[in-house]
């Protein structure tokens, strides 16, 4: 198990230092300069003065080089850079939303396991072929459903024709919950099929049909041994849909007027604020790679034979050297 784990870390260290080094090199060669459309924004006039202080302050007068390394050693002591914009610190320019986002992709990713087990459920339990076609069905469609088509189809229908919530947030319950739901959706999907597919395989196994035979019934036999045998693979696919969650938070937060990351975004996009921009894409990079992390240290708690497996296959390197 302490091979296993530190395996992962290592593996999930070497991914953020990849994706700060794809995001460094990719915004160091954009032919647009933070320092100029900062000095140029409410001016008359270009003045190369402000340009140069602008430059110096944040270092982009330096070689690419040294604000990468400079850079590298910053964000390990925590300090993302300022945003352009705005003034603040990265950090706080981020932290003043990220709440709103986390609420809702929460939520999202609740009702996403809600559907995914409402599913299975249903599928595994109706007597009914048509139905258990219709509900396999389902998963998908999801995936085929764009977000913000989603979310501009509800707000047509729910709130420009039946009025029943506003088209910008109020407070209310329907304001928060409707988006939520719209951002679940395609997050279900690929859940949905996973868990599905291995409840599939799992209610075949002898155990299930000995439990089964004596009289077990049908919800008790998929909570006791269906369920947490099938779980593991879509504990994976949740994990790996973090980014699309996040994604699709910006795309849902936009289309509803939301304050969140997807307005942040959207500003340092219409203004170029690079340092912010940056700051995004690494945070949301440590978010999905933590998460990632985590899963896989569950996962052998849930499924032994993942360590085993590694160890076997760590001492048949082993004995290929000696």
């Amino acid at each position: 198990m302490l091979r296993y784990t530190l395996t992962r870390i290592g593996q999930s260290v070497l991914v953020l230092w990849l994706a700060y080094t794809v995001v460094f090199w990719g915004v160091a060669f954009l032919p647009s300069n933070p320092a100029e459309i900062f000095a140029a924004k409410g001016e008359a006039y270009y003045n190369p003065e402000i340009v140069e202080q602008v430059k110096s302050f944040y270092g982009y007068d330096r070689p690419l080089i040294a604000q990468y390394f400079g850079q590298l050693g910053q964000l390990l002591t925590g300090n993302f850079g300022f945003s352009l914009s705005s003034g603040q610190t990265v950090l706080d320019r981020i932290g003043d939303v990220v709440g709103e986002t986390l609420k809702l992709a929460l939520t999202a990713t609740v009702f996403a396991l809600v559907f995914s087990v409402g599913i299975v459920v249903l599928c595994t339990t109706s007597r009914f072929a048509w139905l258990r076609k219709i509900v396999q069905n389902i998963p998908p469609l999801f995936s085929a459903v764009p977000t913000f088509w989603l979310g501009l189809v509800i707000l047509q229908i729910f709130s420009v024709q039946l009025g029943l919530f506003s088209l910008f947030p109020d407070g209310s319950v329907l304001s928060f919950v409707i988006p939520a739901l719209v951002l679940a959706v395609p997050i279900s999907a690929p859940i949905a099929q996973v868990l599905l597919k291995n409840a599939e395989s799992t209610m075949k196994l002898p155990h299930v049909n000995t439990a089964r035979a004596k009289g077990g019934k049908p919800w008790w036999v998929i909570r006791k041994h269906v369920l947490k045998n099938a779980a593991g693979p879509a504990l994976t696919v949740t994990a790996t849909t973090v980014g699309a969650l996040l994604a699709g938070s910006v795309i849902t937060e936009t289309v509803f007027s939301r304050s969140g990351l997807g307005s942040v975004l959207m500003d340092g996009v219409a203004n170029q604020d690079i340092s912010l921009i940056q700051g995004l894409v690494l945070l949301t990079t440590v978010v999905i790679v933590v998460i990632n992390l985590v899963v896989d240290l569950i996962y052998p708690i849930l499924d032994p034979r993942v360590t085993r497996t590694q160890s076997k296959g760590f001492n048949t390197r082993l004995g290929s050297f000696n």
